[in-house]
Protein backbone atom coordinates (compact mmCIF):
# COMPACT_ATOMS: atom_id res chain seq x y z
CA UNK A 1 0.00 0.00 0.00
CA UNK A 2 1.69 3.34 -1.29
CA UNK A 3 2.08 5.80 1.60
CA UNK A 4 -0.36 8.80 2.02
CA UNK A 5 1.11 11.97 1.25
CA UNK A 6 0.42 14.57 3.85
CA UNK A 7 -0.34 18.08 2.78
CA UNK A 8 2.38 20.33 3.73
CA UNK A 9 1.64 23.22 6.55
CA UNK A 10 -0.05 26.43 5.14
CA UNK A 11 1.52 29.07 4.61
CA UNK A 12 0.48 31.85 7.36
CA UNK A 13 -0.47 34.97 6.67
CA UNK A 14 -2.19 37.42 9.14
CA UNK A 15 -2.90 40.89 10.82
CA UNK A 16 -1.75 42.22 14.14
CA UNK A 17 -4.07 44.90 16.05
CA UNK A 18 -6.17 45.30 18.99
CA UNK A 19 -8.87 45.04 18.38
CA UNK A 20 -9.62 43.13 15.60
CA UNK A 21 -12.58 40.46 16.33
CA UNK A 22 -15.06 42.91 14.36
CA UNK A 23 -12.93 42.39 11.15
CA UNK A 24 -13.47 40.80 8.58
CA UNK A 25 -9.88 40.41 7.02
CA UNK A 26 -9.48 36.61 7.86
CA UNK A 27 -12.46 35.11 6.28
CA UNK A 28 -11.92 37.33 3.01
CA UNK A 29 -8.18 36.18 2.49
CA UNK A 30 -9.02 32.61 3.37
CA UNK A 31 -12.09 32.67 0.91
CA UNK A 32 -9.53 34.36 -1.78
CA UNK A 33 -6.41 31.96 -0.99
CA UNK A 34 -9.04 28.87 -1.62
CA UNK A 35 -10.16 30.54 -4.75
CA UNK A 36 -7.09 30.52 -6.24
CA UNK A 37 -6.09 27.51 -5.29
CA UNK A 38 -3.40 28.26 -2.61
CA UNK A 39 -2.86 25.98 0.61
CA UNK A 40 -2.25 29.70 2.38
CA UNK A 41 -4.60 30.82 5.58
CA UNK A 42 -5.08 34.22 7.21
CA UNK A 43 -4.75 34.82 11.24
CA UNK A 44 -6.02 37.39 13.13
CA UNK A 45 -4.12 38.35 16.49
CA UNK A 46 -4.95 40.92 18.87
CA UNK A 47 -1.79 42.26 20.50
CA UNK A 48 -3.13 43.62 23.80
CA UNK A 49 0.09 46.33 24.12
CA UNK A 50 2.47 48.56 22.27
CA UNK A 51 5.04 46.93 24.59
CA UNK A 52 4.13 43.29 23.07
CA UNK A 53 4.03 44.63 19.29
CA UNK A 54 7.67 43.83 18.81
CA UNK A 55 7.59 40.24 20.54
CA UNK A 56 4.49 39.53 18.19
CA UNK A 57 6.15 40.80 15.32
CA UNK A 58 9.11 38.44 15.88
CA UNK A 59 6.96 35.71 16.52
CA UNK A 60 5.13 35.74 13.21
CA UNK A 61 8.88 35.23 12.00
CA UNK A 62 10.05 32.58 13.63
CA UNK A 63 6.79 30.38 12.55
CA UNK A 64 7.10 31.17 8.58
CA UNK A 65 4.84 33.78 8.16
CA UNK A 66 5.10 35.54 4.32
CA UNK A 67 3.61 38.62 5.90
CA UNK A 68 1.08 40.07 7.92
CA UNK A 69 -1.17 43.23 7.95
CA UNK A 70 -1.07 45.99 10.58
CA UNK A 71 -4.02 47.34 12.01
CA UNK A 72 -4.74 50.32 14.91
CA UNK A 73 -3.62 51.36 16.35
CA UNK A 74 -0.06 50.10 15.83
CA UNK A 75 0.30 51.70 12.23
CA UNK A 76 3.22 54.30 13.53
CA UNK A 77 4.63 51.84 16.50
CA UNK A 78 5.17 49.33 13.80
CA UNK A 79 7.72 51.48 12.14
CA UNK A 80 10.50 50.91 14.89
CA UNK A 81 10.57 47.73 14.46
CA UNK A 82 11.14 47.17 10.78
CA UNK A 83 14.57 46.44 8.79
CA UNK A 84 13.33 48.48 5.71
CA UNK A 85 10.79 50.20 3.96
CA UNK A 86 9.43 51.82 1.23
CA UNK A 87 9.16 55.61 0.58
CA UNK A 88 5.74 56.00 1.26
CA UNK A 89 6.20 54.52 4.73
CA UNK A 90 9.31 56.79 5.44
CA UNK A 91 7.19 60.27 4.45
CA UNK A 92 3.80 58.87 6.26
CA UNK A 93 5.75 57.50 9.06
CA UNK A 94 2.97 54.19 9.83
CA UNK A 95 3.21 50.77 7.50
CA UNK A 96 -0.08 49.15 7.01
CA UNK A 97 1.23 45.66 5.94
CA UNK A 98 4.72 43.83 6.17
CA UNK A 99 6.23 41.33 3.92
CA UNK A 100 9.11 39.31 5.08
CA UNK A 101 12.26 38.95 3.28
CA UNK A 102 15.04 36.74 3.83
CA UNK A 103 13.78 37.15 7.68
CA UNK A 104 14.03 41.37 7.44
CA UNK A 105 11.09 42.93 8.18
CA UNK A 106 10.30 45.48 5.43
CA UNK A 107 7.16 48.01 6.01
CA UNK A 108 4.73 49.31 3.21
CA UNK A 109 1.87 51.47 3.25
CA UNK A 110 -1.20 51.22 0.63
CA UNK A 111 -3.94 52.34 2.78
CA UNK A 112 -4.27 56.15 1.21
CA UNK A 113 -3.97 54.15 -1.94
CA UNK A 114 -6.96 51.51 -1.12
CA UNK A 115 -9.14 54.27 -0.29
CA UNK A 116 -8.40 56.87 -3.20
CA UNK A 117 -9.46 54.09 -5.56
CA UNK A 118 -13.00 53.49 -4.05
CA UNK A 119 -13.47 57.44 -3.45
CA UNK A 120 -12.69 57.60 -7.56
CA UNK A 121 -14.92 55.31 -8.50
CA UNK A 122 -17.44 57.82 -6.86
CA UNK A 123 -15.92 61.33 -7.12
CA UNK A 124 -13.39 63.24 -9.12
CA UNK A 125 -11.08 63.96 -6.65
CA UNK A 126 -8.94 66.83 -8.65
CA UNK A 127 -9.57 70.04 -7.19
CA UNK A 128 -11.70 69.46 -4.09
CA UNK A 129 -11.29 70.07 -0.47
CA UNK A 130 -10.76 67.13 2.15
CA UNK A 131 -11.58 67.08 5.65
CA UNK A 132 -10.56 64.34 7.74
CA UNK A 133 -11.46 63.89 10.76
CA UNK A 134 -9.22 61.97 12.88
CA UNK A 135 -5.31 62.07 13.15
CA UNK A 136 -3.89 58.44 13.61
CA UNK A 137 -1.52 56.15 11.52
CA UNK A 138 -4.40 55.12 9.13
CA UNK A 139 -5.76 59.10 8.45
CA UNK A 140 -1.75 60.14 7.74
CA UNK A 141 -1.63 57.94 4.68
CA UNK A 142 -4.88 58.41 3.46
CA UNK A 143 -4.98 62.26 3.53
CA UNK A 144 -1.42 62.23 1.81
CA UNK A 145 -2.70 59.94 -0.70
CA UNK A 146 -5.60 62.04 -1.33
CA UNK A 147 -3.30 65.39 -1.89
CA UNK A 148 -1.31 63.38 -4.17
CA UNK A 149 -4.79 62.41 -6.24
CA UNK A 150 -5.14 66.77 -7.08
CA UNK A 151 -7.27 67.36 -3.97
CA UNK A 152 -6.84 71.48 -3.60
CA UNK A 153 -6.46 71.51 0.43
CA UNK A 154 -6.27 69.38 3.46
CA UNK A 155 -7.93 70.01 6.77
CA UNK A 156 -7.43 67.95 9.54
CA UNK A 157 -10.18 68.21 12.78
CA UNK A 158 -8.82 66.38 15.69
CA UNK A 159 -8.61 66.28 19.81
CA UNK A 160 -4.47 65.85 19.72
CA UNK A 161 -3.04 68.97 18.60
CA UNK A 162 0.38 67.07 18.46
CA UNK A 163 -0.72 64.44 15.72
CA UNK A 164 -3.22 66.85 13.74
CA UNK A 165 -0.43 69.32 13.07
CA UNK A 166 2.21 66.25 12.21
CA UNK A 167 -0.01 65.03 9.67
CA UNK A 168 -1.13 68.49 7.95
CA UNK A 169 2.90 69.17 7.93
CA UNK A 170 3.35 65.69 6.62
CA UNK A 171 0.71 66.45 3.72
CA UNK A 172 2.39 69.62 3.30
CA UNK A 173 6.02 68.65 3.26
CA UNK A 174 5.48 65.40 0.64
CA UNK A 175 2.69 66.81 -1.73
CA UNK A 176 2.79 70.84 -1.55
CA UNK A 177 -0.82 71.26 -1.15
CA UNK A 178 -1.75 73.32 2.00
CA UNK A 179 -2.87 71.72 5.01
CA UNK A 180 -4.20 73.05 8.40
CA UNK A 181 -5.29 71.60 11.60
CA UNK A 182 -8.40 72.75 13.42
CA UNK A 183 -9.16 71.14 17.21
CA UNK A 184 -12.08 68.89 17.54
CA UNK A 185 -14.56 70.49 20.11
CA UNK A 186 -18.03 69.59 20.62
CA UNK A 187 -20.02 67.81 17.29
CA UNK A 188 -16.99 69.29 14.63
CA UNK A 189 -18.74 71.21 11.94
CA UNK A 190 -17.41 70.30 8.32
CA UNK A 191 -16.18 74.31 6.66
CA UNK A 192 -18.49 75.34 3.79
CA UNK A 193 -16.62 74.44 0.68
CA UNK A 194 -15.50 70.70 1.66
CA UNK A 195 -15.86 68.36 -0.99
CA UNK A 196 -14.70 65.38 0.42
CA UNK A 197 -15.44 64.64 4.02
CA UNK A 198 -13.37 61.24 5.56
CA UNK A 199 -13.96 59.56 9.20
CA UNK A 200 -10.53 58.35 9.84
CA UNK A 201 -11.29 57.27 13.29
CA UNK A 202 -12.54 54.06 14.90
CA UNK A 203 -16.17 55.88 16.04
CA UNK A 204 -19.17 53.54 14.62
CA UNK A 205 -17.23 50.12 14.32
CA UNK A 206 -18.91 47.05 15.60
CA UNK A 207 -20.10 46.34 18.33
CA UNK A 208 -20.68 49.65 19.90
CA UNK A 209 -21.78 51.67 16.34
CA UNK A 210 -20.91 55.24 18.10
CA UNK A 211 -22.04 57.96 16.27
CA UNK A 212 -19.20 60.06 15.02
CA UNK A 213 -19.92 63.96 16.79
CA UNK A 214 -20.20 65.86 13.67
CA UNK A 215 -22.47 68.68 13.25
CA UNK A 216 -24.96 66.57 10.53
CA UNK A 217 -26.42 69.83 9.55
CA UNK A 218 -23.08 70.96 8.11
CA UNK A 219 -23.22 68.19 5.77
CA UNK A 220 -24.24 68.84 2.29
CA UNK A 221 -25.61 67.09 -0.83
CA UNK A 222 -22.62 68.34 -2.85
CA UNK A 223 -19.80 66.46 -0.25
CA UNK A 224 -18.94 62.56 -0.73
CA UNK A 225 -19.04 61.13 2.98
CA UNK A 226 -16.14 58.31 3.14
CA UNK A 227 -15.52 55.99 6.38
CA UNK A 228 -12.74 53.80 7.20
CA UNK A 229 -14.85 51.38 9.31
CA UNK A 230 -15.67 47.88 7.70
CA UNK A 231 -18.33 46.09 10.15
CA UNK A 232 -20.93 47.53 9.71
CA UNK A 233 -20.41 48.48 6.00
CA UNK A 234 -23.27 51.49 6.51
CA UNK A 235 -22.13 53.07 9.45
CA UNK A 236 -24.21 55.65 12.03
CA UNK A 237 -22.14 58.60 9.93
CA UNK A 238 -22.94 57.13 6.62
CA UNK A 239 -26.40 56.66 7.36
CA UNK A 240 -26.75 59.80 8.07
CA UNK A 241 -24.83 61.44 5.39
CA UNK A 242 -27.16 59.42 2.82
CA UNK A 243 -30.03 61.11 4.70
CA UNK A 244 -28.76 64.39 4.07
CA UNK A 245 -28.32 63.51 -0.06
CA UNK A 246 -24.21 62.92 0.28
CA UNK A 247 -22.75 60.33 -2.25
CA UNK A 248 -21.31 57.65 0.41
CA UNK A 249 -17.93 55.89 0.49
CA UNK A 250 -17.65 52.64 2.13
CA UNK A 251 -15.17 51.46 4.23
CA UNK A 252 -15.34 47.54 2.94
CA UNK A 253 -14.34 49.14 -0.80
CA UNK A 254 -11.36 50.51 0.55
CA UNK A 255 -10.61 47.32 2.16
CA UNK A 256 -11.07 45.62 -0.79
CA UNK A 257 -8.89 47.63 -2.94
CA UNK A 258 -5.96 47.91 -0.58
CA UNK A 259 -6.19 43.86 0.27
CA UNK A 260 -6.24 43.25 -3.68
CA UNK A 261 -2.38 44.87 -3.33
CA UNK A 262 -1.47 43.02 -0.28
CA UNK A 263 -2.44 39.83 -1.85
CA UNK A 264 -0.31 40.43 -4.62
CA UNK A 265 2.55 41.72 -3.00
CA UNK A 266 2.47 38.35 -0.54
CA UNK A 267 1.49 35.86 -3.65
CA UNK A 268 2.57 37.14 -7.12
CA UNK A 269 -0.82 37.04 -8.31
CA UNK A 270 -2.88 39.60 -9.42
CA UNK A 271 -6.56 39.28 -8.26
CA UNK A 272 -9.98 39.86 -9.44
CA UNK A 273 -11.13 42.64 -7.06
CA UNK A 274 -14.70 40.67 -7.51
CA UNK A 275 -13.30 37.82 -5.31
CA UNK A 276 -12.75 39.90 -2.54
CA UNK A 277 -16.01 41.79 -2.62
CA UNK A 278 -17.78 38.51 -2.50
CA UNK A 279 -15.78 36.68 0.16
CA UNK A 280 -16.23 40.21 2.83
CA UNK A 281 -20.25 40.54 1.83
CA UNK A 282 -20.66 36.87 2.91
CA UNK A 283 -17.99 37.35 5.82
CA UNK A 284 -20.47 40.44 6.57
CA UNK A 285 -23.90 38.24 6.37
CA UNK A 286 -25.16 40.88 3.30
Amino acid sequence: MAEKKLPAQKQMTGMLGHPVAGNPIDRMFDAVYAHYGLNWTFWKSDVRSADELGTAMAGAQALGYAGYAITVPYKIEAVRHLDDFDEDVRIMGATNYVTIEDGRFVGHQNDGKGLVKAISQVTDIAGQRLVMLGSGGSGRAMAVEVARAGASGVTIISRNETTGREVAAIVERGTGVPATWQEWRGEARIPQGTGIVLNATPLGSFPELDMVPIDIESLTSSMTVADVITNPRITPLLAAAAARGCAIVDGVEMLVNLACQIFTAWTGIDPDPEVFRIAVARALAE
